[in-house]
């Protein structure tokens, strides 16, 4: 009865870590899908400038609440289900703003310049995923790494908010990402490993 107790336990335990884990996963996994349709809303001129930094400035908000919610390795149902509105939030915002009205020019330089940031945004939150997804990127990892998304966000929204990205603008985003992807390769490459897989 004892070992029945124990087994049933450490189970419980596992599930539980595995749990969170998955729940990692598939946060960043949307993290990534929403910035592929911002980008994707620039490169066909559905978004402009202005309307993907109001967007980069949500996403702001949700890599924020991420870092916040994973720092102390867990993710509760209620924290998952706290992002999955702020994301659904976003994504209808997403939806929105490329069937209005306002049009972007694709080939403008601002526009470039703000496609060429929220492209290294999908990278850098696709392997933040990855990370997550093999093990590599701990929770308490992953939300140092949301944290500095959060950081590279902010700037981005703050950079378009009035419709022009300019060259130092633009500078001052890049080097942020570098030492972004500079920490997301440096956490991935540590001892620092999950025990259990999604």
């Amino acid at each position: 009865m004892q070992r029945k107790l124990i087994a049933m336990t450490v189970a419980a335990v596992l599930f539980s870590f595995g749990a969170h884990a998955q729940n990692a996963a598939t946060e960043t996994a949307r993290d990534t899908d929403q910035q592929k349709r911002i980008e994707q809303g620039l490169q066909s001129g559905q978004l402009s400038t202005r309307e993907a930094a109001s967007l980069e400035h949500q996403e702001k908000r949700i890599d924020a609440t991420e870092a916040r919610d994973m720092k102390d390795g867990k993710l509760s149902a209620g924290e998952k289900a706290q992002i999955q509105r702020e994301q659904n939030h976003v994504s209808a915002d997403i939806y929105k703003d490329k069937h209005n009205a306002v049009v972007g020019n694709p080939n403008s330089v601002s526009s470039k310049r703000m496609q060429a940031d929220v492209q290294r945004n999908v990278n850098q939150e696709a392997r933040i995923n990855q990370g997550v997804r093999s093990g590599q990127l701990t929770n308490k990892e992953t939300a140092s790494l949301e944290r500095g998304q959060a950081h590279v966000d902010r700037a981005e929204a703050h950079a378009g908010a009035n419709g022009h990205v300019g060259a130092g603008e633009q500078a001052r985003i890049q080097g942020k990402e570098n030492r972004q992807s500079a920490r997301i390769y440096n956490k991935k490459h540590n001892d620092a490993v999950r025990t259990t897989m999604p």
